[in-house]
């Protein structure tokens, strides 16, 4: 069966299909939004799995031919998932994931595919809510719809779902779903706005969103099918009991151990001591669960009931931080930011625009001058594991920072420098990401980047039973794996420049988001205060070990002179020892280690570029001689004419006399006409002999007899 629902939203039509393609899948919408299409089907097996986890997998892919390009690599194929993938594909996960059943373990999977692009409508926003509606549709437990959108600002006016276009206008951009209730996810970049008006994006973000749930009722309503059955696990009182009277008090005691390593330490003391005394009654898969549960209820109730927290602090309290500047002699900037047990060492590189990275994605190819990597080693959190190229969760770290920060990193017009940070983080006890965006902004001045401020990142936690809650400021990694929210807030004094937000239950309220985001701003402000202690303005110059970057723009008509025929001119240029790079503006750019080096490249091309002006001296070569006068190479490529009675101030008899070819000899202009024939003068700039001149140059030459 066929059916469509269709909805003028945000002034664009938007419809969700199903019934005409991808029929064999448990669910597949077909979502359309102005000519931007996507296609979501679902997929969940038809019997449990063996895993311990709820093994959901989503995949985003935004095929080349939606947008009209073949993809650029060697095989003019789609491969792995790019960067901008892998991140919708991960946030799509995080609105899904909380709304599973949580003894729903069945492996899903959830497939994205872009199939148009008409280059202003998002396809990521529209997968999100497709997703969403796929589930709703299919057999598979679900509990929604969800709905998701973007949020800009455009001349201080909130707008829903805005256009590519309107976003590089936008102040905002903020990625937000929801039930109808309240809030689910939240993902986003700022330009240092108030944390007051991200609050109400996401009262607006709301709005919308129960329309777009209101549209999946609708759908569901005519086509949802019968959710399956799945077997719900019966609490085991006798192994309820057997644990909590083997384990209860020492895990209470546990609980309360301010460090991390003896805190882990005794837990799997007390794991493998109840495990084995249990091990003939029950299986050791429901004794571990058990024992993980007794673990997270008694965290919970401490918080809850006695505002105490596992490390001792108050439920509004930061960490001890500690910073190191300059802790890499070679590198250009460096710093180390040590949070409780959460460490980050940061570097910054500063490079030339030889050094940009390329974006390659249905808009086309773009160039990145300003990029963070971020790298999560198993020794971080003292485990070992496989080691791999970064997954989603080290790129989405890393850009989530990258974001944060951007908002203060000048333009190259003001700073002609490629930069790459690189967060690696040494110890981690939970926000990471978060130091990362600490230790960016400290190595970015240590290095001399004249960023506008300081950006500090907190993360913000919660736990939540019934009506009862508390907000968590500067969670420990038990705090967030055991709790119901994640919050990441990043800013400067000014404003907020990122946000993400992820939870474990089916939403918040704005009540809550309230009092979160009161928090975040007080952890910032005093993360900022030792910071600006440590450094509070750029270093005044750059590491002796850095590029010195020399930048002109020129009329785009001289690129082939600055080239020269087969780059033979750009090359005997970068024989000094410079890099040169040209772009299509007519933007020059000399890259060189050596600051002589640099200053002589840019000499020569901004001798090939200068235009002659009159009544200025040049030191010329003489190029050609002729009967009237002799042609002057005054600037690269540039010849004028020097009269021959321009040549003395008494009468030239010929130009032989005085000039020969290749001599070198100084001039002045003293006329460019229409044509931009270019007059010199030598004699100006001889002083005159004593003396009738005038009478000299007219003495007769002797008779020949």
């Amino acid at each position: 069966m066929i059916a469509k629902v269709e909805l003028e939203y945000a002034g664009r039509p938007l419809s969700i299909e199903t019934g005409r393609v991808a029929k064999q899948s448990h669910g597949a919408v077909w979502m359309q939004y102005g000519e931007t299409i996507v296609l979501v089907a679902a997929v969940s097996d038809n019997k449990p799995s063996d895993f311990d986890f709820f093994p959901l997998q989503v995949d985003y892919r935004e095929k080349m031919y939606a947008g009209g390009r073949i993809p650029g690599n060697f095989f003019k194929r789609e491969g792995a998932p790019s960067t901008t993938e892998k991140l919708h594909a991960r946030l799509i996960d995080h609105q899904i994931r909380p709304l599973f059943p949580g003894a729903y373990d069945f492996e899903t999977q959830v497939y994205v595919t872009v199939l148009s692009f008409d280059g202003e409508n998002d396809p990521a926003v529209l997968s999100m809510t497709g997703a969403s509606a796929a589930l709703c549709i299919s057999d598979i437990p679900f509990d929604g719809p969800i709905g998701a959108v973007c949020v800009g600002r455009v001349d201080g006016e909130f707008v829903l779902n805005p256009t590519l276009s309107q976003l590089e206008e936008s102040d905002v951009h903020l990625m937000v779903s929801g039930n109808r209730e309240s809030i689910i996810s939240v993902e986003g970049d700022f330009h240092e706005v108030a944390d007051g008006d991200v609050v109400e994006a996401l009262r607006v973000a709301h709005q919308g969103i129960v329309q777009l749930i209101e549209l999946q009722d609708d759908l569901i309503s005519r086509v949802g099918k019968a959710k399956r059955s799945y077997d719900e696990p019966e609490e085991n009182e006798a192994l309820v009991t057997a644990v909590a009277e083997r384990a209860s008090e020492q895990i209470h005691a546990a609980n309360r151990m301010p460090d991390k390593g003896a805190r882990a330490e005794t837990l799997s003391a007390i794991r493998a001591e109840v495990r084995e005394a249990l091990a003939e009654d029950f299986e050791d898969s429901e004794i571990g669960g058990e024992i993980d549960r007794l673990i997270k209820k008694d965290m919970r109730a401490m918080i809850l009931s006695e505002n105490q927290r596992i490390d001792g602090r108050d439920l509004n309290q930061v960490r001890p931080i500690d910073i190191d500047l300059s802790v890499l002699p070679r590198a250009h900037g460096s710093g180390i930011f040590t949070r409780g047990q959460t460490q980050a060492l940061c570097i910054a590189t500063l490079g030339s625009k030889m050094d940009t990275r390329m974006v390659d994605d249905l808009e086309g190819k773009s160039f990145k001058s300003f990029m963070l990597d971020y790298n999560f080693p198993n020794y971080s959190v003292g485990e070992t594991g496989r080691i791999a190229a970064p997954g989603r969760r080290e790129i989405g770290h890393g850009v989530l920072a990258e974001k944060a920060l951007e908002p203060v990193v000048p333009s190259e017009d003001h700073f002609p420098y490629t930069i790459r940070l690189v967060s690696e983080i040494l110890e981690s006890n939970s926000s990471s990401s978060m130091a990362t965006v600490c230790g960016g902004s400290l190595a970015l001045m240590d290095a001399g980047v004249p960023i506008k401020s300081h950006v500090a990142g907190a993360g913000v936690g919660l736990v939540m039973e019934g009506d009862q809650w508390a907000v968590l400021t500067d969670i420990l990694g038990e705090e967030d794996h055991l709790g119901d929210m994640d919050l990441k807030i990043a800013g400067t004094r000014s404003g907020l420049t990122a946000i993400q937000m992820d939870i474990k239950i089916g939403g918040i309220s704005f009540e809550i988001l309230n009092t979160a985001f009161a928090r975040a701003r007080d952890a910032l402000n005093h993360i900022l205060g030792l910071m600006e202690e440590a450094i509070s303005a750029p270093r005044t110059s750059l590491s002796e070990y850095a590029p010195r970057i020399l930048s002109i723009r020129i009329d785009p008509a001289k690129i082939g002179a600055v080239i020269g025929p087969g780059g033979k001119t750009i090359r005997s240029i970068e024989e000094t020892g410079a890099t040169v790079s040209v772009e299509d503006d007519g933007l020059v750019t000399v890259t060189s280690l050596d600051a002589q080096a640099g200053e002589t490249a840019m000499g020569m091309v901004e001798a090939l570029v200068e235009e002659p002006e009159v009544g200025r001296i040049y030191d010329g070569t003489v190029r050609r001689i002729t009967d009237f006068g002799a042609f002057v190479e005054i600037l690269p490529g540039k010849d004028g004419l020097c009269h021959i009675s321009e040549l003395e101030h008494h009468r030239v008899r010929k130009v032989n006399d005085v000039l020969s070819e290749g001599e070198k000899v100084q001039v002045k202009v003293i006329a460019i006409d229409d044509q931009g024939k270019i007059r010199l003068s030598r004699k100006v700039l001889i002083d005159k002999p004593n003396g009738d001149s005038n009478q000299q140059g007219r003495q007769r030459a002797p008779r020949r007899s």
